[in-house]
């Protein structure tokens, strides 16, 4: 199958070189992509272009490509040229510019280049079709130290996480008999719970969400480094002081010392993701495939943590729409005030980035956990519905 995509990758090179009469690099690139992106797929990755990176230089750079796995962690670069421009000066000059070495695939579509760890690996004429497909397989399967401790981590933290979910179960069950204070701050929490997010929410349900923000607080904390993250919240800073009434501050993090390699993976991996919007898929990603080992079962009747980016886009996009064909304003309008529901990360914020504007009045956190199936979809919205 690989030989085959090679070969399909010539074919349609020749096909564009033949029509298109030349060799440019922006009318040929695509075409290696193409055969990139597949071989990246069988890894469950996805070759992302036009994306930026963090540099060599602290600035950020902009490959043509770069292979990013479910969780948005680089695995390796692409940088094409064309014929017309010396390969190795251009490598020099991206070099110096600031682009790492740890994982890069130059190419001409004459000649691939590989580098690995700083040093060049590989190079091969690109239409050897045995040597580009041993090339392009160390390219993808090629992972840095973070990506292997993080993938490492996940795996160890499925195996840690069901003693440390019945631990705090057992502790919450019996603190919530015997202990007063805890009884009071536990049928307060509940009532604002009631008030503010479903009337239909249990003592279980209370419970889980403990349980859930012992277990994740770390993990917002440690991606947007922000150590008061959830006490700009009013659900999640009124859970905290819940938390503090069940055990204090080193008791917790006796409990999670078995998981600790796990958030201090995450610290690592978080940090090569510069990019914002990156960032929010990242935990988004996270705190799905945690979700999916913590409580499989609650997650459905709880709610979905994160709302899909496509849902998040379209609500966007069809508020704005129906605020200008009823009320000929826009979102970026002065005296249109926002309300979010779901201001946790900033997540629906970040979908209004394409709103070029400063006159967002405001975002209004007002619930902690949200369902994204509650929101209806306009049914006059011209778009094509998600």
């Amino acid at each position: 199958m690989s030989k085959q995509l090679i070969h399909q990758y010539y074919n349609n090179l020749d096909r564009a070189i033949q029509f298109g009469k030349t060799i440019n690099e922006t009318s040929i690139r695509n075409h290696f992509w193409v055969l990139l992106n597949e071989y990246a797929k069988k890894q469950n990755y996805e070759v992302i272009t036009e994306a930026t990176c963090l540099g060599t230089k602290g600035k950020k750079v902009r490959p043509d490509g770069i292979v990013r796995n479910l969780f948005g962690l680089d695995i390796g670069l692409w940088e094409s040229k064309d014929e017309k421009t010396n390969i190795d000066d251009e490598i020099s000059l991206k070099i110096k510019t600031g682009y790492p070495l740890t994982n890069i695939l130059f190419e001409d579509s004459a000649t691939v280049i590989l580098y690995q760890r700083g040093e060049e690996t590989m190079r091969i004429p690109m239409r050897d079709a045995d040597k580009l497909h041993t090339l392009i397989t160390a390219f993808i399967s090629f992972k840095n130290e973070t990506v292997y401790k993080f993938e490492t981590a996940l795996e160890n933290f499925k195996a840690d996480i069901p003693k440390i979910v019945e631990a705090l179960r057992l502790q919450i069950e019996s603190t919530g008999v015997t202990n007063p204070s805890f009884i009071q701050s536990r049928d307060t929490f509940l009532e604002l719970c009631k008030a503010e997010i479903n009337p239909e929410i249990t003592l279980a349900d209370v419970r889980e969400m403990m349980i859930q923000h012992i277990l994740t607080s770390d993990i917002f904390n440690r991606i947007f480094n922000d150590p008061d993250f959830h006490r700009h919240n009013t659900i999640a800073r009124e859970l905290e002081k819940l938390i503090e009434a069940l055990f204090n501050y080193s008791e917790r993090r006796n409990l999670l010392v078995n998981i600790e390699h796990y958030y201090t993976a995450i610290s690592a991996a978080a940090a090569e993701v510069v990019d914002h919007h990156e960032k929010q898929k990242f935990l988004k990603v996270l705190y799905e495939n945690f979700y999916k080992v913590y409580n499989p079962k609650a997650a459905d009747r709880l709610g979905v943590v994160y709302t899909p980016n496509e849902i998040v886009q379209f609500m966007v996009e069809s508020t704005d729409y129906l605020l200008h064909k009823h009320f000929g304003k826009t979102l970026a309008d002065k005296n249109v005030d926002i309300l979010d529901p779901a201001t946790g990360t900033g997540f629906f914020r970040w979908a209004m980035d394409r709103i070029d504007t400063n006159e967002l009045i405001a975002f209004v956190s007002h619930n902690y956990f949200i369902d994204s199936r509650t929101f209806d979809v306009f049914n006059d919205y011209p778009l094509q519905k998600p």
